[in-house]
Parts: C-alpha cells; sequence; structure tokens
C-alpha cells in the first residue's frame, strides 16, 4: 500500500512542478512583453525574473521528486 501511496505523490509531485514551469514560463512571456499583453504584468521585467525563479523552482520540484529514493526501499 505504501508504495501505491508513494507513486501518487511522486505524481502530483511531479505535475505541480510541471504547472509551476508553465505558470513561470507565462510570466516570463508577460514580462518580456511577448505574450498575453492585456495583464499589467506585461512589458515589465520584474515578473519576467519571477516567472524564471519560478521555472527553476518548478524543475527542481520535478528533479526532486522523481529521483530521490523511497526511505522504504533503503530498510
Amino acid at each position: 500500500m505504501t508504495e501505491i501511496f508513494h507513486g501518487v505523490m511522486r505524481a502530483i509531485s511531479s505535475l505541480i512542478g510541471l504547472a509551476m514551469v508553465m505558470m513561470g514560463g507565462i510570466w516570463i512571456l508577460q514580462g518580456f512583453n511577448i505574450a498575453f499583453l492585456d495583464s499589467f504584468m506585461a512589458n515589465d521585467k520584474q515578473w519576467a525574473v519571477w516567472g524564471a525563479l519560478l521555472a527553476a523552482a518548478g524543475v527542481g520540484q520535478m528533479v526532486w521528486s522523481n529521483t530521490r529514493e523511497s526511505y522504504y526501499k533503503r530498510k
């Protein structure tokens, strides 16, 4: 049962990381005035920086959740 739980939680964690990367990409595009131009974030470079940080955190979340060894496998 614990292996199923860990598999589900790994998938959820990966999906959260993917959502972070996608949201960060949207913020970057808005910050550089490339897409979604009717937003208050359009042409504001600060949002591009925040988007890059969020995307990097999302990549880190996905890598961490898919490469760490399970506690139960070490026993």
